[in-house]
């Protein structure tokens, strides 16, 4: 995948202290992941660089909304996401990736791209299971879930009023401890 321009931060020219980078996240940038779970997007990432002597920190936050199928009725809704992430930048010999809180670049480096960790942040910070708020506080009306209310198991009580008079004396000695 090629990088996005606009989410590589050159911190080569920045002083030391800290840095504010803003960015408005929407579904033309998952498809450059080749990511299509999302119907839409509106999240906005705020990364604080602070940039020291030998190394940067970036504190990731984002908050916002995307629209998904729920799970059970597969009725779309915007579902509210935010999420926090931090992330170390050092400098070595070859660049290195493989812990996802630290990033080493090769020295000579003079910007880092953090359109992955934003695609990841976003990402990961939506549930496996994703249920309609309707759903949950029942005001959601759709044929999924009528159909389920149908399919649903009974509870007979018709067993309660079968029952041998002997089992029913047996079952009194077990409550009566």
């Amino acid at each position: 995948m090629k990088n996005l321009k606009e989410y590589l931060i050159p911190f080569a020219g920045l002083k030391l202290g800290k840095h504010q980078f803003d960015y408005q996240v929407d579904n033309s940038f998952f498809e450059h992941f080749g990511f299509s779970d999302f119907n839409s997007a509106n999240v906005k990432v705020d990364i604080v660089l602070e940039k020291k002597s030998t190394m940067l920190e970036l504190a990731f936050k984002y908050k916002g909304t995307v629209n998904v199928f729920c799970d059970l009725t597969s009725e779309p809704f915007d579902l509210p996401i935010k999420g926090k992430l931090k992330l170390i930048v050092k400098f070595g010999e070859v660049f290195n990736d493989e812990n996802e809180e630290l990033l080493i670049l090769p020295h000579g480096e003079f910007q880092v791209d953090v359109s992955q960790y934003i695609y990841e942040g976003i990402v990961l910070s939506v549930p496996a299971k994703k249920i309609h708020p309707g759903v949950k506080d029942g005001t959601l009306e759709s044929e999924a879930l009528k159909t389920l209310e149908k399919l649903a198991p009974k509870e007979e009580k018709e067993e309660q009023e079968n029952i041998d008079p002997r089992w029913a004396e047996l079952k009194k000695l077990l409550t009566d401890k």
